[in-house]
């Protein structure tokens, strides 16, 4: 049995004056009151956040398409990199999400500014690490990717700036993670918002030469990501300069705290390692599919752009229970921060169950607003399909996972990613391929297999209930 939500003395606000109030900015106490409401004020702005970068990756692929299929791999084979960037930026996010909500709950500003700062400052040493030697090495990258001579010819341009300038990746990521763990999810998303419109405007403007933009084809697409992507950084450093209702950086806060900095790179490592973990799988993916050449390489791509377009906006409900958690926990609400994930799990299954039947019928169309080939058409198409049965089973694992997350406990789906990953996905997906008539589409049925035994991992050790004693 669920336990009641907290009835308020004041009439309760209609639906419409939540939606407001959540696009608004909300200063909704998320440790009591309506849990419904709290999900609701936290989850809106959220997965505003996520349709608009959701819409970024499509729109760029769309543009891109226009190029070929040479210019449509460098992009694939760029962000399988790329996405080893974002596992960092996601881990080091997360667990700056988990000790800020925790302060929050705790009702502890200075120690969740103190967090916030190391959180920043961790976040530039490691962006130097990554950017420099990227930049230097960006052709041999794509050559031990698998790249032809023609994709490299193309391709180095958009590698150097894309992970390159991850700087400006890593520092999203953080700084955002710094306003969804203060519950202000609303600045969060019109940050991402504004650096992502400006994105869209210049893809075109950059990549045909519009106007008074030079012609740079596939590289124009990275120098627009970076540059919309940069001055939402900078705004992003004004607004925490600024400061909120629950947190606000001081010239005070600003300097190292070891204590503070060692908990943090102690929980962000593991983060780190269990988003590596799921992300370098990707890679291994990609690999396989290039073994069946640009074609499947290129419908390989349109497909996982368009499943993004998805499992984004569910990002920002996982990203919702994850500060709920962090928040009750810090309150000392254990009760209330298990009830908040089973229910925001609920409202991701109805919502991605729904996404995948869509796909599932009209895979057709869709993929043919990205590309008339019928090579890639036909890898596209079952791609979206196959992996589009999984959606149910992606819709609870991604919520149970930030709840992990959102608690400090990062190891226990760091295991669960390594065994579902590389134990199961990798080695299914290469046999499958290889050594059966599915091909290339049973990449994509591995996809779905190990998601589904993911989710069921996840399931069971979170009744098992450690999670809540994670001290950070």
């Amino acid at each position: 049995m669920q336990p009641h939500d907290d009835v308020s003395a004041q009439p309760a606000p209609t639906l419409w004056q939540s939606v407001r109030e959540a696009v608004r900015g909300s200063h909704q106490d998320y440790t009591t009151g309506s849990l419904n409401r709290s999900i609701l004020l936290l989850a809106i702005p959220m997965v505003l956040e996520m349709v608009l970068e959701s819409l970024f990756a499509v729109v760029d692929v769309f543009w891109v398409s226009r190029l070929g299929s040479d210019a449509i791999a460098t992009v694939g084979l760029t962000e399988s990199l790329l996405t080893l960037v974002f596992a960092i930026g996601i881990g080091l996010g997360m667990s700056t999400t988990a000790m800020v909500a925790r302060r929050v709950g705790e009702k502890d500003p200075d120690g969740a500014a103190t967090a916030a700062v190391q959180a920043i400052l961790l976040g530039l040493v490691t962006s130097l690490l990554i950017g420099i030697p990227a930049f230097l090495l960006a052709p041999r990258l794509l050559g031990w990717m698998g790249a032809t001579p023609a994709i490299i010819a193309i391709g180095s341009g958009y590698m150097r700036i894309a992970l390159g300038g991850s700087a400006v990746v890593l520092l999203l990521f953080l700084n955002n993670s710094i306003f969804r763990g203060a519950g202000d999810a609303a600045i969060a998303m019109r940050l991402l918002w504004a650096s992502n419109i400006l994105n869209l405007i210049l893809d075109p403007c950059l990549i045909f030469g519009l106007g008074p933009f030079p012609r740079m084809g596939v590289t124009g697409a990275a120098l627009a990501t970076f540059t919309g992507r940069g001055i939402g950084v900078l705004y992003q450093f004004y607004r925490l300069g600024k400061g909120t209702e629950r947190l606000r950086i001081l010239a005070r806060h600003v300097r190292w705290h070891g204590a503070v900095l060692a908990k943090l790179a102690s929980v962000a490592s593991v983060a780190v390692v269990q988003f590596l973990i799921a992300q370098a799988s990707w890679i291994g993916l990609v690999r396989i599919v290039s073994l069946f050449g640009a074609p499947g390489l290129a419908g390989y791509t349109i497909a996982i752009r368009i499943v993004i377009f998805a499992i984004l906006p569910s990002w920002g409900l996982s990203n919702a229970a994850a500060t709920l958690v962090g928040q009750n926990l810090g309150a000392g609400e254990v009760r209330r921060a298990r009830v908040a994930v089973w229910r925001t799990g609920l409202w991701n299954m109805v919502f991605l169950g729904l996404v995948g039947l869509v796909f599932i019928a009209a895979a057709g169309p869709i993929v043919a607003l990205f590309t008339q080939d019928p090579a890639v058409s036909r890898t596209a198409v079952d791609c979206l399909r196959i992996v589009s049965c999984g959606n149910i089973a992606y819709a609870y694992g991604m919520v149970l996972m930030q709840a992990f997350n959102g608690a400090g406990d990062t190891l226990t789906p760091t295991i669960v990613n390594f065994f579902g990953f590389w134990m199961l996905e990798i080695p299914l997906a290469w046999w499958l391929a290889m050594h059966t008539r599915l091909h290339v589409d049973g990449v994509f049925v591995a996809i779905v297999v190990a998601q589904a035994a993911i989710v069921l991992a996840s399931i069971l050790l979170f009744r098992q209930g450690r999670w809540a004693t994670q001290k950070i």
